[in-house]
């Protein structure tokens, strides 16, 4: 599933090649039954927070949420013969965007969408983002720690690559119930994550892992150094070379060091 970051760059993509024009919007697989809605409007402003995404046509917003199999895909010029399961397409002078596959996508009204902000937690990547509220939750609840990031409710946009990574960069036991967390070990931790998931946005890809620990520390981050811990289920940690541990936690495989994050 995509994190925070991937619908951060699609909302600011498409927010520099469609916005302050008039879109024609449709749907080719008809399941959109709403784009008449928004048809021919112009877009005002694309937004993103967490994993949900906002396009703002006037009163009128469309919702998306990716979920696991959605993508939209762009271009310039004419949008290739509709192919597929096209849930929503755009067309504007600047060119064309297709959506398929999503969990979510409609239309909804100011007030609905704030429904759905105040069900999230902070953003990490929104202006400002305050940890505070993040850690008032987790400091309530039992739940291991490792459960309570991928928690949209506690902190929007972590998915299971950035949940694994900041927890072993910060030496966290996944296991740790969340009111054991002290706030002194949160405050850099949410720091970090914040820095990690600006990097993300800026780059569009998760990497995690410092120079010093990379097989290769000049030069572009090759695939199989961008992370400690995640999808390298019995491989050496990169620090002490205990094999990497997974378990799945939530329905989602949880990576983590037993060695460097026992406590």
């Amino acid at each position: 599933m995509p994190e925070g970051h991937t619908l951060h760059r699609l909302a600011r993509d498409r927010q520099a090649q469609f916005a302050g024009q008039p879109i024609a919007v449709t749907s080719p697989q008809g399941r959109f039954t709403a784009a008449d809605l928004v048809d021919g409007r112009v877009l005002d402003d694309v937004t993103a927070y967490g994993k949900h995404f906002f396009a703002a046509f006037g009163d009128r917003i469309v919702h998306v949420h990716l979920g696991l199999f959605g993508r939209f895909t762009a271009g310039e010029g004419q949008p290739p013969v509709p192919q597929g399961a096209i849930r929503m397409r755009w067309i504007a002078a600047t060119g064309w965007s297709d959506l398929r596959g999503p969990t979510a996508c409609d239309v909804l009204s100011p007030s609905e969408v704030d429904a759905i902000l105040a069900r999230l937690g902070p953003d990490p990547l929104r202006r400002r983002p305050d940890g505070e509220p993040a850690y008032a939750r987790i400091a309530r609840s039992r739940a291991p720690i490792g459960g309570l990031l991928m928690d949209q409710a506690v902190v929007a946009g972590v998915g299971n690559v950035y949940r694994a990574e900041i927890l072993f960069r910060h030496r966290v036991d996944p296991y740790l119930p969340g009111r054991d967390l002290d706030e002194s070990r949160w405050a850099p931790l949410w720091s970090d994550l914040v820095t990690l998931m600006r990097a993300g946005l800026r780059s569009g890809r998760i990497i995690t892992t410092r120079p010093p620990d990379r097989a290769r520390a000049a030069g572009r981050v090759a695939g199989s150094d961008a992370h400690y811990v995640y999808r390298r289920a019995g491989q050496p940690c990169r620090v002490c070379a205990t094999p990497v541990a997974m378990r799945v936690l939530g329905g989602r495989k949880l990576y983590w060091c037993p060695v460097c994050q026992d406590g």
